[in-house]
């Protein structure tokens, strides 16, 4: 081990006691009336019922006008347990980014401040911190997937952040340009990797501590009390896959987005940052990418709106974020992925479709 860690994160007391969404006292008020509560209980029930998708789901939380509405847990599993999350933790590294926008640390269309491309001829000194936001950097950097024979060699750099004793914010950095920046989209580790070292070399160099810093800047703001974050041998957070939150931590992430990144009456994110993250990267034509955030914008699913957006993680962790609906529908556990689409598109469809229309109730803009 090449750092020392130390002690993170806020004491909370009896959370039980502090209403939601910071706390976890929910409100046992009666639903708002466009809630169709019997279908949004068959659609909750229908989620975590294994038996009729297959998908292994152990976590649900649905959360409306910021609202907890609905939960559901899988048998032995506790309310408060931190889930393996994979790379929903790639959100949390844009938010981090983020908040260090809001604070002014840094812009999106700056070069991205990595020592390693400064030099004058280097040609990666060209990536802005949006290129590798929207995974568009054109790093020479090689994804081969989990199947077949390559996927344990050196060539998988993607994979080896996951197999190997790497600092993982060297590799990322490591490798040379073979497209022009902003103009191919693929998703690699390297570019949220790069990220997560922006923004450890830009808290260090303010004298602040980074392993603190995903709790101090965000985590103890908005309630996520139970985060785990794994870090490397050298102490970077490996946030492309070794995070772990409970369903209801990922609902209030969720719920910072859909609030365009205000908590009450702070602002914690930019202005329009939601917006950001939730626009198709320029360089993805599906649109089915933003900004270290999936999207819906190219119709992958026909039952749920648009404009919704969501942290990804492998085997189906998804946060799915709803601003027409003003929706936050979080699923966790471990799905063998056969089926998993069709399954979010039934679910999900089931969980809009109990909400109903509800125009006449929405807050004035």
């Amino acid at each position: 081990m090449h750092f020392r860690p130390q002690e993170v994160g806020r004491g909370w007391g009896d959370r039980n006691l502090v209403p939601w969404p910071t706390g976890d006292r929910v409100s046992d008020a009666p639903l708002p009336h466009e809630i169709d509560q019997a279908a949004l209980n068959a659609a909750l029930d229908y989620g975590i019922a294994n038996h009729e998708h297959g998908q292994n789901t152990r976590a649900i939380v649905v959360v409306y006008r910021g609202r907890l509405v609905g939960e559901r847990y899988g048998v032995g599993i506790p309310r408060d347990m931190p889930h393996l999350s994979w790379s929903q933790g790639k959100s949390i590294t844009a938010a981090l980014i983020g908040v260090l926008v809001q604070q002014g640390e840094l812009t999106l269309d700056q070069p991205a401040p990595v020592p390693e491309w400064s030099g004058s001829d280097d040609p990666r000194r060209k990536i802005t911190i949006a290129d590798l936001m929207h995974m568009s950097s054109g790093l020479a950097f090689r994804n081969l997937g989990i199947g077949g024979p390559e996927r344990l060699t050196t060539e998988n750099h993607h994979f080896r952040i996951y197999f190997d004793g790497l600092n993982v914010f060297r590799h990322a950095v490591s490798f040379p340009l073979e497209a022009e920046p902003g103009t191919r989209w693929r998703y690699l580790n390297s570019d949220p990797l790069t990220l997560g070292k922006i923004v450890r070399e830009t808290v260090e160099r303010r004298g602040e501590s980074y392993l603190a810093f995903p709790w101090t800047a965000l985590f103890d703001r908005i309630g996520i009390k139970d985060a785990v974050l794994e870090t490397d041998a050298w102490g970077n957070f490996i946030m492309t896959g070794f995070d772990y939150l409970s369903a209801r931590d990922w609902a209030r992430f969720g719920l910072l987005h859909l609030q365009d990144g205000v908590w009450g009456e702070e602002r914690i994110l930019p202005e329009g940052w939601s917006t950001f993250v939730s626009t198709p990267a320029p360089a993805n034509p599906s649109m089915e990418y933003g900004g270290l955030f999936w999207l819906n914008a190219g119709g992958r699913y026909d039952r749920i709106p648009r404009d919704a957006y969501w942290p990804a993680g492998f085997m189906g962790q998804t946060t799915m974020i709803i601003p027409s609906k003003e929706l936050v529908v979080v699923r966790l556990g471990p799905s063998p992925g056969r089926g998993f689409d069709a399954y979010m598109n039934e679910f999900v469809g089931r969980v809009v479709e109990a909400i109903g229309e509800q125009e006449s109730a929405r807050r004035p803009s």
